[in-house]
Order: structure tokens, then sequence, then C-alpha cells
């Protein structure tokens, strides 16, 4: 059995490691919140961005144009989203294996596929596995405009340059606290359907926002001054939608899976100190025990 001291060294750094766990958890929980709020917030204008796209579907010009032009896939572009950071369960992996089956499935091989890496996990298990890495992004900090901007306008350059054939997205979509899904949308070439689906994902099932009107669909739609143009300038917009609430998404999911494993540390530890205060009291009193039966024996030894 261990000494007292040791059991009561054991015993502080549990303590220390709960504490440190338990502000992690706090942090995450502040940083969720925050996360799915703004992807609330911004629900409204993916719903409207959805109706846009699903009006310009009428067009002719529409189905012609580069940007949401079906061709063979001989290549691939994936955009795949983790975080810079561990200690949040299975997060990073299930994205990651999530992408690598969407790859097998597509049956592109690794010199076939390219990949723009959100974060450090994407980008060291990618480049580990001979995967091209174009860009790498870090995820370590709020979503910005210019992320999405330069995201989106990479691979829209790529897919209408012909070097690609396709573009999705890879990243774990928050369905609750305790609940997170990997997921891959298509973002080029851009589709009403794909569009509408992650405006779906981002509702709630229940609740204030949980209500959404369908998009309209009309058979034709005037563009002024020329559809060319109209649809050069709102079609990546339209993409920045999927990738810029796929990085919310994906923030969200980061900070609740990490939380969720902080609290899971913590009662963990707690159990552990738990165990630890019960072998301490019975190591205590075994050397209580001992010491009065050595006294007992000196003092009977001493009688005789």
């Amino acid at each position: 059995m261990a000494g007292l001291k040791q059991i009561k060294t054991k015993i502080v750094a549990m303590k220390k490691s709960q504490t440190v766990t338990k502000a992690m958890e706090a942090v995450s929980a502040a940083k969720m919140r925050k996360a799915q709020a703004a992807a609330l917030k911004g629900r409204a204008y993916a719903r409207a961005a959805a109706a846009t796209l699903g009006r310009l579907s009428g067009s002719r010009e529409i189905s012609a144009h580069p940007l949401s032009a079906l061709r063979p896939v001989g290549r691939a572009l994936y955009i795949v989203i983790t975080s810079d950071k561990g200690l949040a369960g299975a997060l990073n992996s299930g994205v990651l294996r999530a992408a690598a089956r969407g790859i097998a499935t597509s049956g592109l091989g690794a010199e076939a596929v390219s990949i723009i890496a959100v974060g450090r996990k994407a980008h060291d298990f990618f480049a580990a596995r001979g995967y091209q890495v174009d860009a790498f992004h870090p995820n370590n900090a709020a979503v910005t405009g210019a992320v999405v901007r330069a995201i989106v306008d990479e691979a829209a350059a790529r897919f209408r340059a012909g070097e690609v054939d396709r573009v999705v997205v890879a990243y774990q979509n928050f369905v609750s606290t305790f609940e997170q899904r990997p997921t891959l949308r298509t973002v080029f070439p851009l589709s009403v359907e794909d569009l509408q689906a992650v405006v779906e994902d981002i509702a709630p099932k229940r609740g204030a926002f949980s209500a959404a009107p369908a998009p309209s669909m009309p058979a034709a739609y005037t563009l002024e001054p020329s559809e060319a143009e109209v649809l050069n300038a709102i079609l990546p917009m339209l993409a920045s939608i999927i990738v810029y609430h796929a990085l919310l998404e994906a923030g969200a999911s980061e900070h609740s899976a990490r939380m969720v494993a902080m609290k899971s540390a913590s009662d963990k530890a707690g159990e552990m100190q738990e165990r630890l205060t019960l072998q301490f009291n019975k190591a205590r009193q075994a050397a209580i025990t001992r010491e009065v039966s050595e006294i007992t024996g000196g003092m009977e030894a001493m009688a005789a």
C-alpha cells in the first residue's frame, strides 16, 4: 500500500486538476452559447440567401454558370474544419473520419484530392497521409469575413478554372450540447438543395427559432443589369453562407464537446479524490492500529 504522504500528494494533484477542468468547462460553456447565438442570428440571412438562390434557379443563365455547372468529378477540393486544440473528445476524429469516408466513397485517390485545412488537426491528419494541403487557416479565433472570403474565393477560382470538379466542406454540425454530427456539404457546384440543407441544420427542432417559411422558387427571374454580372457577384456570396455557417457550427460543436469532456474529467477527478481519500483513511487507520499493537505488545513484554 502506498504511503500516507504519496496518497496525500495524489489527492492534492486531483484537486488542482479538477480546478483546471472546471474552469475550462465554464469557459467552453460561455463560448458555446455565443457561437450558437451567432449561428441563430445569421439564420434569417441564410434563409434569405436560400430563397434568393431558389428564385435564381429558374433562370437559364444560372444552369450554365461556371459555379453551378455539374460535370464529372475527376478532382475534388475538400474544406475540412477542425479545431487547433484537443481535449474535445471525439470531435476532431469524427469529422476527419467523415471526410476520409467521403473521399473513399467518391473513388478518388489522394493525388486527385486537394485540402483546405481550417484547424491544425485537419492539416496534420491529411498532410501525414500524403494529401495536398493547398491552404491552412488557424481555427483559434472568432469567425471573420476575411477568412470566409479567402476560403470561398480560392475554392471558386479553382472550380471556375476547372482545376477541381467539386468543392465539399466537412465540419461538425451542432445538434445539441451532447450531440454533434459530422456533416459534408457541397459548396460548388452551388445548388438550392445544399444551401437549404444548411438552413435546416441551423434551425433547432423546438423553440422560438424553429419556425421557418420555405423559400419561394418561381420559374423565372429577371436580372439587371445582366444575368452574367449579377450571378458573378452573387453566387460566391451565396456559397460563402455555407462556409460561414459551417465555421459557426464547428465552433459551437468544439466548445460544446470540450465542455462535456471537461465536465467528465471533473467528475472523474472527484471520483478519484473520493477513492484516494478512502485509501488514505484506510492507510492511516492501519498505521494507527499497528502503532497501538506495538505499544500494547511492548507493555505486555515489560509486564512479563
